[in-house]
């Protein structure tokens, strides 16, 4: 018969605790966002021009996996201190439910971020200024002095950088030999998508923790019912703007520019209907629509370069 010491059981313990601790962070850095960011990576390596066989996708796949390190790191980071308005309104993440300390999640956030970063040093050099980039975004962004988030301009400015550098992140992990305008206008109509539509639409539903938390969105600056109006014409505006770009200038885009189109009507309809207005959860459809409409444009560019 086996004997299982004590010692062996507080290291089991010990291992369970750690990947219960894990897989806590990770739900914390909302999958849903990190996915959409692999998306946009891998769009910068789809449309570099490079031809991939299968070394090439375990060289992508390696780079993937350094940048999702760096946007774990800027997620996990925001929510450690978001903890006080996420709890006012009753965010289900982890640290808002009390299952992980902001702590244990600072450290967490820490590993994520020195992975990162030593990744790129010693397998990708090449990604080595965006990952930094990157994570001094995401500091700026959620830590002090700074705390950009509290600021609409600052949000929109550093949003739409980090859609930029992920972008651009995957254009150069694929070695383009430069690049491609369908490229450029992707990264550009997307980026300012996240910042100018997306940054404004998540705070839909959390107008009051954000106010009590001393933050500055554009729905409390200048009101609600002006926030939702200018985001829907800003959703508009940036769609017909991208369809323009693309039918005349970036024939590849044109199946991603048309999901835009239509994602932002439905979003534009959403923010100043009767429907968005209420529960936390009916507050939040503006913003999913947001969502859907990334991962629809993203999704249909291999549809549309194939």
């Amino acid at each position: 018969m086996t004997t299982i010491t004590h010692n062996e059981v507080r290291q089991y313990g010990s291992i369970r605790s750690g990947s219960s601790a894990l897989i806590k962070c990770l739900i914390e850095s909302r999958p849903a966002v990190q996915l959409i960011f692999f998306l946009r990576f891998a769009s910068g390596a789809v449309l570099s021009g490079s031809q991939y066989d299968l070394p090439d996708l375990a060289h992508f796949l390696t780079g993937a996996a350094i940048w999702q390190c760096a946007i774990v790191f800027v997620y996990l980071f925001n929510g450690a201190t978001d903890v006080v308005e996420d709890r006012i309104n009753r965010v289900g993440r982890p640290i808002a439910r009390g299952e992980i300390s902001p702590a244990e999640a600072l450290r967490w956030a820490g590993g994520f971020a020195v992975a990162a970063v030593a990744g790129a040093a010693l397998l990708q050099p090449v990604l080595l200024v965006p990952v930094l980039g990157v994570l001094a975004l995401g500091y700026v962004y959620s830590g002090a002095p700074f705390h950009a988030k509290r600021r609409p301009l600052a949000t929109l400015v550093v949003a739409t950088l980090g859609g930029l550098l992920t972008y651009y992140a995957g254009y150069l992990n694929s070695g383009g030999p430069h690049v491609e305008l369908s490229l450029a206008v992707l990264a550009v109509a997307m980026s300012c998508w996240m910042g100018m539509v997306g940054a404004t639409t998540k705070d839909f539903s959390d107008i009051q923790g954000d106010a009590r938390a001393g933050s500055r969105s554009l729905s409390i600056v200048f009101g609600e019912l002006r926030a939702r109006a200018a985001v829907s014409l800003v959703a508009l505006a940036l769609a017909g703007t991208f369809l323009f770009c693309a039918v005349t200038v970036a024939p590849t885009l044109v199946w991603p520019a048309v999901v835009t189109a239509l994602g932002a009507v439905a979003l534009a309809v959403l923010a100043v209907a009767g429907v968005s207005y209420g529960t936390r959860h009916r507050r939040r459809l503006p913003y999913r629509a947001f969502m859907v409409t990334q991962y629809g444009a993203h999704l249909a560019l291999p549809v549309a370069v194939i």
